[in-house]
C-alpha cells in the first residue's frame, strides 16, 4: 500500500500527474485543483496517496494536504459517487467550502462541480450531513465530526444572512461557518435578522 510519494514532477495531464521516484514513474490521478498546486516540471513534489487495487489494476490518487484525501474517502461513501466524482468535487470546491455547503444544505454550491447533477448534490448534502464537519478549516482533525445539521437547501434566511455577514468584510468562509452555528443554536425557523446577530456574536468571540 503506497501512502505517500516524493519525487519530481515528470509529466502533469489534465488529470493526473507522472511522479518520478528514484527513476521510476508513478501515476497519481489528481483534482484540478491539486494539479494546479502542483510545482513545474522537473522541480520536487509531495503527494499522499490513496491506492485502489482491483482485480485488473492499481490505481493511485493523489493529493497535496490529508484533509482533501479525507474528503476523497468520505465523499465515496454516497450513493453515486466514485473517485472521478469525488475529484471533481474537490477541484471545484476547496475542503473548507465543501463542509460550509453541507452544513448550510447548499445544494447548488455542491452541483457547480462538473458531472455533478441537481440528484448527486443532494445525496451528498443530505448523506454527509452527520458525518461531514461543520467546520473544517485548514483543521484536519475535525474531519467526521459529527453535526446535527438538517436536509434540504440553504434557506433564503440562511443565505441572506451568510450575504449580510460577507458585505460586513468578513468572508464566505468565516460568514458560513457563523450562520452555521447560529442555525444550530436558533433552529431551522429562524429568519434572517437573528442568524445575523447569532453569527455576529459567534465572530466576535
Amino acid at each position: 500500500m503506497i501512502g505517500k510519494l516524493k519525487g519530481v514532477v515528470d509529466e502533469i495531464a489534465d488529470d493526473h500527474v507522472i511522479l518520478d521516484v528514484h527513476g521510476v514513474g508513478y501515476v497519481a490521478f489528481c483534482s484540478a485543483r491539486t494539479l494546479g498546486n502542483l510545482p513545474s516540471q522537473g522541480e520536487a513534489a509531495i503527494l499522499l496517496i490513496e491506492t485502489y487495487v482491483r482485480e485488473d489494476v492499481l490505481r493511485l490518487y493523489g493529493f497535496g494536504t490529508a484533509l482533501e484525501r479525507e474528503w476523497f474517502r468520505l465523499l465515496q461513501n454516497v450513493q453515486g459517487v466514485g473517485a472521478k466524482v469525488a475529484l471533481a468535487v474537490l477541484g471545484t470546491l476547496t475542503p473548507s467550502e465543501l463542509a460550509n455547503a453541507i452544513a448550510l444544505r447548499d445544494i447548488a454550491m455542491v452541483s457547480r462541480a462538473p458531472g455533478v447533477g441537481k440528484k448527486v448534490a443532494e445525496r451528498i448534502v443530505t448523506e454527509l450531513k452527520n458525518k461531514a464537519p461543520a467546520f473544517a478549516g485548514d483543521a484536519g482533525a475535525n474531519i467526521g465530526l459529527k453535526q446535527e445539521i438538517g436536509e434540504g437547501v440553504a434557506s433564503t434566511a440562511v443565505s441572506d444572512a451568510v450575504s449580510a455577514l460577507s458585505n460586513l468584510g468578513y468572508s464566505r468562509d468565516q460568514a458560513a461557518n457563523a450562520v452555521a452555528s447560529a442555525l444550530r443554536e436558533a433552529g431551522e425557523d429562524a429568519d434572517s435578522a437573528k442568524l445575523i446577530r447569532l453569527g455576529l456574536k459567534e465572530l466576535a468571540r
